[in-house]
């Protein structure tokens, strides 16, 4: 089916099938529009403009053919754009049969200690096989409903492939209190966090502390240290420790350190971002430590093979301490680091 009725107020619903493309043509006035805020007011509220930028993302936005690469791309009066809409995607979350490592629960909240491989909450691309799936399944209907139908329960979270200690509320009263804890970043001593990242390099000092701006990177996706000026700049604090030195004192090998991180501020990719800005990437990292990955090939074997075929971040929560929200006592967990990462660093001891 295709249309080309701007004024047209919805083209989704019972007329329009899944992964049947529409065609909207634009007028006079789509003209200096920004394409995704343009097709989301066209495509009606059933579709939000992230969804529209996902749906860009992709590839499954045309215009004369070929596809759009930028949602941010202006629009000219008399385009004709082609959308391939997706299957539609669930109202909420379902609960599925994940197993999860529980290190402890009770009515108002439960703690569990993360694999990495598992993302926390659905979201494009991952609408299924989620923590948020598992806890649904686990915990039924007792989950808090404040993070709303998509985050029930969830008060702060770990990246995907950063495995850890995470609290989930159970009940409105302790999500409240858990997020204003998470909020305050234990500022007022209700809350430590801390990481263990194996990272490349050593330090010069034992510690220190990096206060670094992050915002959006130039792909709009990643983060990036950037002015405090900046409209998106937000304010990050990571202080970190060296707690191992691997490779000091010799010149023949690549060196690498295992560091404590402890959070000022919960910044999205914080860690990551932050280490890299130092000159020290986590091992492992897609995104931020792309540029060391040649490192790896000043190694021995079997350490350089181990190392290449790491495929995550080498970034573990440790560590978790709050305030109980009802009882008020100060509850503390810590998780081993997973197999995986103790290998590696376990190889990275021998240099």
């Amino acid at each position: 089916m295709s249309a080309h009725n701007e004024a047209a107020p919805n083209l989704i619903g019972d007329e329009l099938a899944d992964n049947e493309a529409v065609v909207l043509e634009a007028g006079a006035d789509a003209a200096g529009q920004r394409l995704d805020q343009w097709l989301a007011a066209k495509l009606g509220p059933e579709i939000s403009r992230s969804r529209v930028q996902a749906l860009i993302r992709q590839g499954a936005v045309s215009i004369g053919g070929k596809p759009v690469e930028e949602a941010k791309r202006k629009m000219a009066a008399g385009e004709r754009v082609s959308v391939v809409m997706p299957e539609p995607e669930p109202a909420e979350p379902q609960g599925e049969a994940i197993p999860l490592d529980i290190l402890y629960e009770d009515d108002e909240l439960i703690v569990i200690n993360k694999p990495a491989g598992l993302v926390v909450h659905p979201g494009a691309g991952n609408w299924t096989g989620t923590l948020v799936n598992a806890l649904i399944h686990h915990c039924g209907d007792s989950l808090s409903g404040i993070g709303g139908v998509r985050r029930p329960g969830i008060v702060h979270r770990l990246d995907k492939e950063t495995s850890g200690v995470m609290v989930v509320a159970k009940t409105d009263r302790a999500h409240k209190a858990l997020s204003e804890a998470f909020a305050d970043h234990g500022l007022t001593g209700d809350l430590e966090r801390a990481y263990l990242a194996l990272v490349w390099g050593i330090p010069q000092r034992p510690t220190g502390t990096v206060d670094a701006a992050l915002g959006r990177a130039a792909d709009r996706v990643r983060r990036a240290v950037v002015p405090e000026h900046r409209d998106d700049a937000r304010h990050a604090v990571t202080h970190f420790r060296v707690v191992e030195r691997f490779g000091e004192g010799q010149k023949e090998f690549t060196t690498a350190s295992l560091v404590e991180c402890r959070l000022e501020t919960g910044r999205t990719h914080q860690i990551r971002v932050h280490m890299a800005h130092i000159g020290h990437p986590v091992i492992g990292d897609p995104d931020y430590g792309q540029a060391f990955r040649t490192k790896a090939n000043r190694l021995p074997e079997p350490l350089k093979s181990e190392v290449n075929a790491f495929s995550r971040q080498a970034l573990h929560a440790w560590l978790l301490e709050f305030r109980h929200p009802t009882t008020h006592l100060t509850m503390r967990f810590e998780a081993p680091m997973p197999r995986d990462m103790e290998e590696l660093v376990g190889g990275f001891r021998k240099l």
